[in-house]
């Protein structure tokens, strides 16, 4: 190659290399701009974020120093000593004090009932009552409080605005005060006193719409509900003992008749003692023993003699008049002196099975006569279809409803949970038939099946059908029959909180 086309050659590259140098330089310099921008707002970005977690520290510090501070502060009892709570206890609106030693909740029931009499059969002209009239009726319709006073100490103010114009319209249906600062509790108030097992079990809890007659007129000895009362109890995992001597219910007059004494009319001590013999998981197996003395029975007249009247509705409280009924035990010349009532309680439950059975002896003193002796018992059982179970409940000594493992909602398959339920009960008033002081109260039978419905553990749906039949005679010494047969299907809606 010649010189002068080597130069040419060079003077080529060298122009072409001129050329492309400055556009690689511009490009490397706009690369080196753009990581510096991206450099500066990551700068910044974590400028933030330690903005973030300095406040998060301070806010941190300041809630330590608050926890130190009120584990360190003195207890106090004082209402006053912070800002009341409120929370929703279920469905219960509850208030409490700043430490929790002072609390208010709002507690009510609805049990409202329509029923229709299919059949009632009178089996003379001269039975009454003549007919049974069939409708609607709110059997418990309760508002009130309860709560706690300074820790130890409990208490509960609730009315029952439920009934018709049979019953004594509203009442009170508790007003108590509980001591609870040792092993043995004390109340003394007006209360449900938990005489038998199913009057233990709360009625938003029992099995059908009604508890059973026999259960009924072992209260009438001196027990059940809104009775005043004072009394004792203790219990631990699987055993209840508790005595209650009690008074008047809520609705009757303690002025001793027309003696203006001063002197309650009706004094008797109750007591019942209850034991878990099987406490598993999925079995249990209960039983107890309960004992009622009547020491001071009601004055049943203006002359002021004392006497006694036991009755019950066919099971059903649509209506409330009654056939079982032995009219006033008791007169003038031979008043009642006392009484009592004893019998054994059974309850348990396999899963889903379960059962519960009582047998009651009633006996009536009377002054210058032979005492009176009757009978009574019930057996119960139910089912849940949905596989939900009863539980014992230690501080009542009795059995809890049913809480449906998922509340009703269509939309997602969850139907509530579901019961099926069956019963018999009997019961005898009458004693010494053929003699004038006799007693001719009757003796009832009763059929009951049942299907309950629990959308929520709050709401439930009841749908009883009762068969029941009584033979009575007119006198104790008049066999004229006087009773009947009834049958009746009723339905409950039943809302508590």
């Amino acid at each position: 190659m010649s010189f002068g086309k080597y130069f040419l050659g060079s003077v080529a590259v060298g122009a072409a290399l001129m050329t492309t140098v400055p556009a690689k330089a511009e490009s490397l310099n706009s690369q080196i701009q753009t990581l510096r921008q991206q450099i500066q707002q990551l700068n910044q970005q974590l400028q933030n974020l330690q903005g973030q977690v300095q406040q998060t520290q301070q806010k941190q510090a300041q809630t330590d120093a608050a926890v130190d501070q009120m584990k360190t502060a003195p207890a106090t009892t004082e209402a006053s000593s912070g800002m009341p709570t409120f929370r929703m206890n279920g469905l219960a609106p509850t208030f409490s004090s700043a430490d929790g030693a002072y609390t208010l909740s709002l507690t009510g029931r609805l049990h409202f009932d329509m029923g229709d009499y299919l059949n009632y059969s009178k089996k003379s002209p001269s039975t009454t009552p003549n007919d049974l009239q069939s409708g609607v009726k709110a059997r418990r319709a309760r508002l009130g409080i309860d709560g706690k006073l300074d820790n130890d100490f409990g208490y509960a103010f609730i009315m029952d605005f439920g009934g018709s114009s049979t019953d004594n319209g509203s009442t009170i249906e508790n007003a108590y005060v509980t001591y609870n600062g040792l092993p043995v509790h004390f109340i003394v108030g007006y209360q449900d006193t938990p005489y038998t097992l199913d009057e233990a079990t709360s009625s938003n809890d029992i099995l059908f719409l009604e508890r059973s007659s026999s259960q009924v007129v072992a209260t009438e000895f001196g027990s059940g509900d809104n009775r005043s009362a004072v009394g004792a109890w203790w219990n631990n995992d699987r055993a209840w003992a508790g005595v209650f001597g009690t008074g008047n219910a809520s609705g009757n007059s303690d002025n001793g008749g027309a003696s203006g004494k001063g002197v309650a009319s009706q004094l008797a001590l109750t007591g019942r003692l209850a034991y878990q013999l099987i406490q598993t998981p999925n079995a249990t197996f209960h039983v107890g023993v309960d004992a009622d003395a009547l020491l001071k029975p009601p004055v049943v007249a203006a002359n002021g003699f004392r006497g006694l009247t036991l009755s019950d509705s066919p099971e059903l409280r649509i209506d409330n008049q009654t056939i079982l009924n032995t009219g006033t035990i008791g007169s003038a010349d031979h008043p009642v002196t006392g009484g009592h009532v004893f019998g054994p309680e059974l309850a348990g439950n396999i899963g889903p099975l379960y059962g519960q059975a009582e047998y009651f002896h009633y006996t009536v003193e009377r002054q210058g006569l032979s005492d009176l002796n009757f009978n009574g018992g019930y057996v119960e059982a139910s089912y849940v279809l949905t596989g939900e179970q009863r539980h014992y409940k230690p501080t009542a000594g009795a059995y809890s409803g049913i809480v449906p493992f998922h509340p009703f909602a269509p939309s997602s398959g969850y139907w509530g949970a579901w019961e099926v339920a069956a019963r018999y009960s009997v019961i005898d008033l009458n004693e010494d038939l053929g003699s004038a002081t006799g007693v001719a109260g009757g003796k009832q039978q009763t059929y009951s099946v049942g299907l309950n419905w629990y959308p929520s553990s709050s709401l439930r749906f009841m749908l009883d059908y009762i068969h029941a039949n009584v033979d009575k005679q007119a006198s104790a010494t008049s066999s004229t029959p006087v009773g009947a047969t009834m049958d009746a299907v009723a339905l409950r809606t039943q809302f508590a909180f």
